[in-house]
């Protein structure tokens, strides 16, 4: 994941971009136990106008050699799914994301306080379950988190109705669904050698905060 953020880091500083945050599971292990992901959310900020389009960065990154494979982009080994700042929540995360080193990259990752409340926002059983992860691991801020803005209530505690969401927004949302059944039908080596990679991104991030890890020592006759 280090050769994957120096892409990035080139990218906004060659203004394909104007800021990143990491977000989602990954960004998660920079204060909590990993959670199991198989790509990296990375949060964008939207235009002036209204949804940023991503097709200008998607051209970039072509030009660099990386394509994309469904809702994502393969960057060194790595799927990204890139997230425009679609509501006030994400605008203000990405604004006060935090500033971090990853093996030496510089980058930046989406406070714990945010990642509770987009949990909440979201408001799904796993979402439930990272709040209580969050509760008895993370170093909290209580203070900062009674200020975050929240978007207002809504009638039901789930995601957004896709009908609301603005049609990239949907898109996005309904590709990374569809790619999650895609994943639990893997056959169980290729579930193991994606754990494997989950171990091999996360160790950096948690060996940063103190923590032994041990990553498995798998090769192809894994079965």
């Amino acid at each position: 994941m280090k050769r994957t953020l120096q892409v990035l880091n080139e990218l906004e500083l060659g203004g394909v971009i104007d800021r990143y945050a990491i977000g989602g599971a990954m960004g998660a292990t920079f204060y909590v136990e990993p959670l199991l992901t198989f790509d990296l959310d990375v949060v964008l900020p939207q235009s002036a106008a209204g949804l940023l389009s991503l097709a200008p960065l998607y051209e970039a990154l072509l030009a660099r050699g990386y394509i994309e494979e469904g809702e994502c982009v393969l960057i060194e080994g790595v799927p990204i799914q890139f997230l425009p700042a679609y509501n006030a929540l994400l605008e203000e995360a990405l604004r006060e994301a935090r500033e971090t080193l990853y093996e030496e990259v510089p980058t930046r990752v989406v406070r714990a306080e945010h990642l509770i409340v987009i949990c909440l926002q979201t408001g799904r059983d796993k979402d439930r379950e990272r709040v209580r992860i969050f509760r008895e691991q993370a170093e909290l801020d209580m203070n900062y988190l009674a200020g975050v803005r929240a978007p207002a209530p809504r009638p039901r505690r789930e995601m957004e109705a896709m009908d609301t969401l603005k049609p990239e927004i949907a898109r996005l949302f309904a590709a990374k669904e569809a790619r999650r059944h895609k994943l639990a039908a893997l056959p169980f080596p290729d579930k193991v050698r994606a754990v494997v990679c989950l171990q091999e991104m996360a160790a950096p991030v948690l060996r940063a905060r103190g923590i032994k890890v041990r990553v498995w020592n798998l090769d192809d006759r894994v079965a």
